[in-house]
């Protein structure tokens, strides 16, 4: 990782980023504060952070029993996460030790406790083996994920909840959507190997790639030809009117929609239809509105953007029905955890029952929008139940004129997805999702 920035500096930035994301502020929005020559080396130290937080949170409490000031911990934390497994360290243990004391010294926030960090910091280096040891059978320390998390994975996964914790801190592959109009897979296949660039078919449309690239590299990123979408992302446009005439001219909204991946593959999918796609943030919409304005005058004819609260249909629907709604519900992204290694640290336990509650409000506003013989696709980034099963399941219910059609359920990182209605690849490192495939029974 080299760079012409000291280690103590990208070292202080680093904590300082730590220390926002443990008092609740997203690791997205810190990270863009840093300054540009500090921020890709201080996002590469704050995600192995990030994925190793839970093991360095128990091992400072072996080190010091009570924490000191927030700004001393976080930085502590921050040395113990990055040097705690050597041969995975981002520098040698020796270096990162010597460089978070020296921006102890050198801050205000941290100089009165520099003393007490070379202590701990110097005691690990003499006692690391004995440390570690001893924080191993701490559930959080060993998976690094909060105690509730991997309490609540156990018991919703009893066969394959240590493959989900492991995936979580893998950093997860970069994966990309081909468009079919202007190129078959196999043929940006070919582009990609022609830059250097491998890369395996994933899904209907998708390439994996072997190590990821800025955006910029991509054949025909800029004309819209490719868009980076995970391949379990990518199942959502298809999924919605499979089996019907993709021809038809679909009358779609798209709830939820920022940032407009979605969107702009059922425009993809289907070449007549007209889309809608709703946000409840201003900001979150202007990024729809750049994607399609990247993939062209087309894609920007056939949609329509709005910011507003798709739960309030009032305040925006015109009163004609929709053929097909996708409802990406928010959700804990409990499934997207690989990308975004914060969302572990930043979710409580009552989180994803919270959220089911709204993602219930919104199925029960939405669902009077579409009309007979209509398809809602119900589909969250998560891995937990209660935010995908047992929310369709209560749903069905309350809703004899709702009926399941084939759907894929919960799709889990690392394992082969069963049941897919569709014929495609396998779907690759893919993230956690949900998919539930409605259809409005017709009188």
């Amino acid at each position: 990782m080299a760079t012409s920035v000291p280690l103590s500096r990208q070292l202080q930035a680093t904590a300082a980023v730590v220390q926002a994301v443990r008092a609740g502020r997203s690791l997205t929005t810190e990270l863009a504060s840093v300054p540009l020559e500090l921020r890709p080396g201080v996002q590469a130290l704050t995600f192995q952070v990030m994925r190793q937080l839970g093991r360095a949170m128990a091992l400072r409490e072996r080190l010091a029993s009570k924490a000191p000031p927030p700004a001393a911990d976080a930085l502590l934390c921050t040395a113990l996460a990055l040097s705690w497994q050597g041969e995975g360290a981002p520098y040698p243990v020796h270096t990162l030790v010597n460089q978070a004391v020296e921006a102890a010294r050198q801050q205000r926030q941290t100089s009165a406790q520099s003393g007490f960090i070379n202590a701990c910091l110097r005691r690990f280096l003499r006692e690391r083996e004995d440390l570690v040891a001893a924080t191993d059978s701490d559930p959080q320390a060993r998976w690094n994920h909060p105690r509730w998390w991997v309490a609540r994975v156990q018991d919703e996964y009893p066969e394959d909840w240590q493959k989900l914790l492991d995936m979580a801190q893998q950093a997860a592959p970069m994966s990309l959507r081909v468009d079919t109009r202007h190129h078959s897979v196999a043929a940006y296949q070919e582009q990609l190997q022609a830059l250097g660039l491998g890369a395996k078919a994933v899904g209907a449309s998708g390439l994996q790639l072997e190590r990821a690239v800025p955006v910029q590299q991509l054949p025909g990123f800029e004309l819209g030809h490719v868009s980076v979408q995970d391949a379990a992302a990518q199942v959502a446009a298809p999924l919605l009117l499979q089996g019907l005439d993709v021809d038809q001219p679909w009358r779609i909204l798209d709830a939820c929609a920022a940032p407009g991946g979605k969107t702009g593959h059922l425009l993809a999918c289907y070449p007549q239809a007209q889309v809608l796609a709703l946000d409840v943030d201003a900001t979150r919409c202007q990024r729809i509105e750049d994607n399609l304005k990247r993939l062209g005058a087309q894609a920007q004819a056939r949609a329509q953007v709005r910011a507003a609260d798709a739960a309030q249909p009032a305040q925006w629907w015109d009163g004609v029905a929709f053929d097909a709604i996708l409802l990406d519900a928010p959700c804990t992204a409990s499934g997207i955890v690989r990308r975004h290694p914060d969302v572990r640290w930043l979710r409580r336990p009552g989180d994803s029952a919270q959220l089911a509650q709204t993602q219930a409000q919104l199925l029960k506003a939405l669902w009077p929008l579409l009309a007979p013989g209509g398809r809602l696709l119900y589909c969250t980034c998560s891995v937990f139940h209660s935010e995908g099963e047992d929310t369709v399941q209560a749903f069905l219910q309350r809703n004899t004129h709702a009926r399941m059609l084939p759907s894929p359920g919960h799709l889990i990182p690392g394992k082969i997805p069963m049941g897919l209605p569709l014929k495609h690849n396998a779907l690759g490192e893919h993230d956690g999702f949900y998919y539930a495939l409605l259809e409005k029974i017709r009188d």
